[in-house]
C-alpha cells in the first residue's frame, strides 16, 4: 500500500512541477490522470519494491551527493585528455564483478559507471560488468571498488 501511496505522491508532484498550473479545472484532470496511471499500474502489478525501492530513499540521497562529486572529477579527467597536447587516451576495457544482491543493486551500480563521463558499460550478465574506459586511469578508478562497495552499502 505504501507503494501506491507514494508513487500516488510522485506523480502529483511531478505534474505539479510540469504543468505550474493551479486552475480548478486543470488541477482535476491532473489527478484523474494520476488515478488512472495508479490504477493501471495496480492492474499490471507494477507498484512493487523493486519499481519503488521506498527501503533506498534515505541513503540515495548521500549517495547521489558522493555519485555527482564523482561525476564532476571524471569531467575534469575528460576535458584534461582532450586538451592535452599529448594524447593521454588509452581506450581500455575491464571486466568487473559485481557484488550486489539485488537486481536494482547491480542496475544502479552499471547506471553509476556510465553516468560517469568516459567510461560505459557495455554488457552486464548476472555478477559480471563488461566496462570501456577512455583512459587506464578511469578504468583503474573502477577496479579499486570503491563504487561497488558504496552500492552494495546503499542496497544493505
Amino acid at each position: 500500500m505504501r507503494h501506491i501511496i507514494s508513487l500516488t505522491l510522485l506523480l502529483a508532484g511531478f505534474w505539479l512541477l510540469l504543468s505550474g498550473y493551479f486552475v480548478p479545472l486543470l488541477l482535476g484532470l491532473g489527478a484523474v490522470s494520476i488515478l488512472l496511471v495508479v490504477t493501471i499500474a495496480l492492474r499490471m502489478d507494477a507498484a512493487d519494491h523493486e519499481s519503488q525501492p521506498l527501503h533506498l530513499t534515505s541513503r540515495f540521497t548521500l549517495y547521489w551527493v558522493w555519485l555527482a562529486g564523482q561525476i564532476v572529477k571524471a569531467n575534469m579527467d575528460v576535458v584534461r585528455c582532450i586538451w592535452s597536447p599529448v594524447s593521454a587516451i588509452s581506450p581500455t576495457r575491464i571486466r568487473l564483478t559485481a557484488t550486489q544482491r539485488t537486481a536494482i543493486g547491480k542496475v544502479t551500480y552499471a547506471n553509476s559507471i556510465t553516468l560517469t563521463p568516459g567510461t560505459v558499460v557495455m554488457r552486464l550478465e548476472g555478477d559480471q560488468i563488461e566496462v570501456h574506459a577512455l583512459t587506464r586511469a578511469a578504468a583503474a578508478g573502477l577496479q579499486d571498488g570503491e563504487m561497488d562497495h558504496r552500492v552494495r552499502e546503499l542496497e544493505r
